[in-house]
This record gives structure tokens, C-alpha cells and sequence, in this order.
């Protein structure tokens, strides 16, 4: 495999470069063709050339260090690069260039929005490309909701912008997925880009106690002492959206409000943007009642893991059933995020496969079905020590 790396200077349009090979062999003619002529290519091949339209757009596409580039060159490895000027010359399978070239012109569509393009964005690109879908990678990429603090919030997969946009589009949203997909940080965002917008006029985050067996009373200290640290990542969602210094002042006020479920009952809740996260730890009872809260000028996304059920043993959980029951109703979506979407470390993805590829396996295995709190270990769970008191 032939590798041509590129070494050029940065200042005004002067341009150089460097070619390396990896073993030695360098399919670029004698020195008297032009970088764009391969008269050795070989049958099933294909040579294409992009032409940037001067040096700053190449820096731009291919990395002020060349980092997207060296990206490409690892994901492509059997394709041969050459940079001349500003072109980018490229041989190999012919299966496989024109990937290359939709890739690249997704890269100059971000350029020419303005975004930077880091390996972090090269990788979501590759991935959304491998998905058939109609819209373009640049307008996942280039969808922001929310800047806070010198933080843009977008959607980095095409499940994402499709929650995002079922979030814009309907009124109660159910996302649905494994630990790192988004589902809930994107909900919160949509809810703070709606109370900055004065769609609504306050948020309510709110999520089951379940590791206390909802029975707040017996742990010590005050309300707010019992439910923060059940509450703790709505918290620390909102600090990354806003200036923490307005949170206090907007919680005294009542425009943001963070409580167990259990403090919804017997509420309406009009012009509000409402969360409950964790769902899948409700039972269909608190579900039901969750859901008949919803008021005028309201909206309500719900999200959990059906995979990660706290439940007492025995119990249904209400996230696992409520889509059968609210089909065909008219104004509820309900978006599916796989382990593809994880956007936490690259092996929270890979550990999320893995689980759900032995749960497949040990399915009628009733002692490693979500929900089977009494089985061996199940005491080790934060909480356990609450659950032994809960009604079944």
C-alpha cells in the first residue's frame, strides 16, 4: 500500500509536497507526467482528482495539520493519495472512490458553513454515509440547537436530527435507546432553546426515585437533600446549557423545576416543556399518570433504556408497553436511538453491542431478563438496600 502525505506551507498560496510510501511503491508516473496521470492503474480501479478552489479551502477540508486527511488515509487504506497544488488525486478500487469523493464533498458543503473539520467529524461523516437516507451528512452536522458557553449542541448521527426534528415536529416524544445516545442531553437542549425562545415559559425535568423505592421519607435530611442525588444529571445537563450562576434564580422562580415523578400527581402543566427521564423505571400506572399531566402549550419527551430496568422483580415497566397502547395516535412519535448513535468513548458503543448481543443470546433465560432484581447480585445495586421494603 502506497501512502502520499502532504507537507505544505501555509502561508498565501504556495503549496508543496512530500510524498511517503509504506512499502516502497509509488504509483505516480516519472517526473515528467502530471500528478493527475496514473498510466499503471490496474484493472478494477478508478482515479479521480478533486480540485479545491485554493489553498484555505484545502487547509480547511483536509486539516491544518493535515489530521482529516491522515484520517481518510487510515479509514481507506487501500486507496493512494496525492497531493499537488490544489488538487487531490486519488487511485483505488472502484467501488470504493466514489465514497471518497461523496465523503469530500460533504467536507467542503461543512467548510462552506463554517464548521471545522476535526477526525471527530470525518468519523460521524463516515457514518452517516453509510446510512441510505435523504438527507445530506452536512445538514446533520450543521443543525445546531443550542451554544452555551463557547458549546455548539447538534446532533452527530442521522437518529439524532431525526429525534431532534420528531422533538420540533410533535408534541409527546418518546426517545428511546442505550446509555450515550443523546436522548436525553438533546431533549434538554430543545427545552432550554425553547424557554430562550419564549416557546414556553418554564421547564420541568422529572424522573422516577426508584433506586429509593420512591419512599423518600425514610432517608435522611431535607426534600432537597433526598431527591438531588436521583436528580443529579438533570443538574448537571442544565450547567452545561446555562450560566450556572442563573439556575438558583430561575429554580426560586419556578421557571425551571427538577422533581421525583412521584410529585407530579395530580398537576396540569401548561406552557411547559416537560422531561421524565429514566422512564423505563416507571411502572404503566405512574406512566399513565405521567403522561394525562400534559397541558396546554405543553410538550413532553420521555426517554429511557429498556435495557437498564430497576423495576422490583416481577414488575412491568410502563416505558415497555406505552408504544403498543398509543399507536396510531395522532401527535406522538416515538424515535429509536441504537448503539450506532453512542457519542460517549468510542467503546461505550462496542460495550453496548456486546450486552445486547448476550441478552439475545440468553433471552429465555429468565435469571438475565431486565427487571430480575432478585437474582444473585441484584443487592449489590445502588439502592438495594431501599428495595426490600417495596410492595411487589
Amino acid at each position: 500500500m502506497a501512502l502520499l502525505r502532504t507537507n505544505r506551507r501555509r502561508k498565501g498560496l504556495e503549496a508543496s509536497t512530500m510524498s511517503e510510501s509504506l512499502n516502497g511503491r509509488l504509483r505516480t508516473g516519472n517526473g515528467n507526467q502530471p500528478p493527475t496521470e496514473f498510466p499503471h492503474t490496474l484493472p478494477g480501479t478508478r482515479t479521480e482528482v478533486v480540485t479545491f478552489d485554493n489553498s484555505d479551502q484545502m487547509v480547511h477540508s483536509l486539516g491544518s495539520h493535515d489530521e482529516a486527511l491522515r484520517y481518510i488515509e487510515e479509514q481507506f487504506q487501500d486507496v493512494n493519495f496525492h497531493v499537488r497544488g490544489n488538487e487531490l488525486s486519488m487511485t483505488g478500487p472502484s467501488t470504493v472512490i466514489p465514497r471518497i469523493m461523496r465523503l469530500l464533498e460533504e467536507v467542503r458543503g461543512l467548510v462552506a458553513k463554517g464548521t471545522v473539520v476535526t477526525p471527530d467529524i470525518l468519523q460521524q461523516l463516515v457514518s452517516l454515509l453509510r446510512v441510505q437516507s435523504v438527507q445530506n451528512p452536512a445538514d446533520v452536522l450543521t443543525h445546531n440547537i443550542l451554544s452555551s458557553r463557547g458549546k455548539t449542541i447538534r446532533p452527530k448521527t442521522l437518529n439524532q436530527k431525526n429525534y431532534v426534528d420528531a422533538i420540533d415536529d410533535n408534541t409527546v416524544i418518546f426517545g428511546i435507546g442505550p446509555a450515550g445516545t443523546g436522548k436525553t442531553y438533546l431533549a434538554m437542549a430543545k427545552a432550554v432553546q425553547a424557554l430562550q425562545t419564549k416557546e414556553v415559559s418554564r421547564i420541568i425535568l422529572t424522573r422516577p426515585a426508584v433506586e429509593a423505592g420512591e419512599r423518600l421519607g425514610f432517608l435522611p435530611g431535607t426534600l432537597s437533600d433526598k431527591i438531588d442525588p436521583y436528580l443529579r444529571p438533570l443538574y448537571d445537563a442544565l450547567h452545561d446549557m446555562m450560566d450556572p450562576e442563573s439556575i438558583p434564580r430561575l429554580m426560586a422562580a419556578g421557571t425551571i423545576e427538577v422533581a421525583p415523578l412521584a410529585y407530579m400527581r395530580g398537576r396540569t402543566l401548561n406552557d411547559a416543556f416537560i422531561i421524565l427521564d429514566e422512564a423505563q423505571n416507571t411502572t404503566p400506572e405512574q406512566m399513565k399518570m405521567f403522561l394525562t399531566r400534559l397541558g396546554f402549550g405543553s410538550k413532553m419527551v420521555v426517554t429511557g433504556d429498556v435495557t437498564q430496568i430497576d423495576l422490583p422483580s416481577g414488575s412491568t415497566s410502563g416505558l415497555r408497553i406505552v408504544r403498543e397502547i398509543l399507536k396510531g395516535i395522532d401527535d406522538v412519535n416515538f424515535s429509536i436511538l441504537e448503539a450506532a448513535d453512542v457519542v460517549r468513548h468510542r467503546l461505550v458503543a462496542d460495550i453496548v453491542s456486546a450486552y445486547s448481543t448476550w441478552d439475545d443470546a440468553h433471552r429465555t433465560d429468565a435469571q438475565y431478563k431486565p427487571g430480575a432484581q432478585d437474582k444473585p447480585g441484584a443487592q449489590d445495586k445502588p439502592g438495594a438496600q431501599y428495595n426490600r421494603g417495596v410492595r411487589k
